[in-house]
């Protein structure tokens, strides 16, 4: 198991300068970084991998940034937007040597509409298309990719775990895992081991936020619980703190953070990571 931080705790956009934070995320005790790459063109995949080189660190996972203009379940643009956006992703991951393509990838964030039952069947046979497309890809660059359930205040598509095990079903690829987020699933499952407990086999990747977005441990989640269920399922993936301050400040829009929550984002990030050692490694 190995230990990440997504990189909107301290930047937005990540760009090739933003690399200087690798040497700090290796002396607090992270393995992995997530890096969050809003436009492909913000970054050369080779030097940034070089730099993770240097410090001794790996990209476990790329985060997938999906907007209005990026749907697929949007309009048509929206939708190629959306294939060919991600499609240079995997391109990009190849070359940072990244095995994960991580997110909601089949949405735009924050488009909730509670659309008619009809229009939501017609919405999940799209995605699956496109799914089944993107999926092929990846499979042929050797890449998985983790869909992200999210809670209904972002959402309205995909929310629980076995909403995304019904579209893996639908998909019917290899490397369409489940990427499972304790803030979201804090909302939307009644018990977070058990949830775990059924992505089995199929949990590819691990997003540990506190239930506030702060730190992991700092909050009510039931992480003894949780510890135990991925012990079950033997995760042996990567364990990643996105959390989210008001220093970064279209994040800070983006995610609700509209107060101060801990102390700083180092401390979410430092004593997060401690925590998450002692609890789950």
């Amino acid at each position: 198991m190995r230990f990440g931080i997504n990189t909107f705790l301290f930047t937005s956009p990540f760009t090739n300068e933003s690399t200087v934070l690798f040497k700090t995320f290796k002396k607090w005790g992270f393995d992995t970084v997530e890096i969050a790459i809003e436009d492909p063109a913000h970054i050369d995949p080779a030097f940034v991998k070089a730099e993770l080189d240097k410090a001794g660190l790996v990209c476990g996972s790329a985060c997938a940034c999906l907007g209005p203009d990026r749907d697929l379940r949007g309009t048509p643009e929206a939708q190629q937007n959306a294939m060919d956006y991600m499609v240079k992703l995997l391109d990009q991951m190849v070359v940072l040597d990244c095995p994960s393509l991580i997110g909601p990838v089949y949405s735009s964030v924050g488009r909730a509409e509670a659309v008619p039952p009809a229009e939501y069947k017609k919405q999940w046979k799209t995605v699956v298309k496109h799914l089944k497309a993107l999926c092929k890809y990846a499979e042929k660059r050797g890449r998985q990719i983790c869909m992200e359930p999210l809670n209904r205040f972002e959402t309205d598509f995909i929310n629980t775990v076995d909403q995304a095990l019904k579209m893996i079903e639908d998909v019917g690829s290899p490397v369409l895992k489940i990427h499972y987020d304790t803030f979201h699933l804090n909302i939307e499952e009644k018990f977070q081991p058990d949830a775990v407990k059924r992505c089995g086999k199929l949990l590819g990747h691990f997003h540990a936020c506190g239930c506030d977005r702060g730190t992991p441990g700092n909050d009510h989640i039931d992480w003894d619980g949780i510890a135990q269920a991925l012990k079950k399922v033997k995760y042996d993936g990567d364990v990643v703190i996105e959390s989210f301050t008001q220093d970064v400040k279209v994040i800070a829009k983006a995610a609700a953070i509209w107060r101060q929550m801990e102390p700083s984002r180092d401390e979410i990030a430092v004593k997060g990571v401690k925590f998450l050692k002692k609890k789950l490694a």
